[in-house]
């Protein structure tokens, strides 16, 4: 079985080209940092993954999705491989998408704050003081 799932950030706006003709395929490609757990002293603090998608999900990408965006892509790993023009063997690995989807809301996108009268982004409601008086149940 060959199923990836990442969850991370866009490091720039997704690149999508429209195919050409009656079989034409939207290919969209952008990339992805991806937190490291655990990080150790010296090394690299995320992972960068060149993903690829297709269709409708191209489309999606580039009218939705922007540098920064906090994004949850399922998909599959492939492995590329060439030969430079020096007779070097080069090879690469990049996400096919085959889901997406926003792992963050608009609002906390967009850097907006918190508003008190609304939940709390733990989900409990914060109770303003002196109210402990009129509750029912002292």
């Amino acid at each position: 079985m060959n199923k990836v799932f990442l969850l991370g950030r866009l490091t720039k706006d997704p690149e999508v080209r429209y195919g050409q003709g009656a079989n034409a395929v939207t290919v969209g490609h952008y990339s992805l940092a991806v937190s490291r757990r655990y990080k150790k002293e010296g090394e690299p603090e995320a992972d960068f993954f060149n993903c690829t998608v297709f269709g409708k999900g191209a489309e999606f990408a580039e009218k939705y999705l922007h540098k920064g965006s906090k994004i949850l892509v399922s998909g599959r790993l492939c492995q590329d491989n060439y030969t430079t023009r020096e007779g070097q063997k080069m090879y690469s690995v990049q996400i096919i998408v085959e889901e997406q989807e926003f792992a963050e809301s608009k609002k906390s996108d967009e850097g907006s704050t918190w508003n008190p009268s609304e939940p709390a982004p733990d989900g409990f409601m914060n109770i303003p003081d002196g109210v402990e008086d009129e509750l029912p149940f002292n």
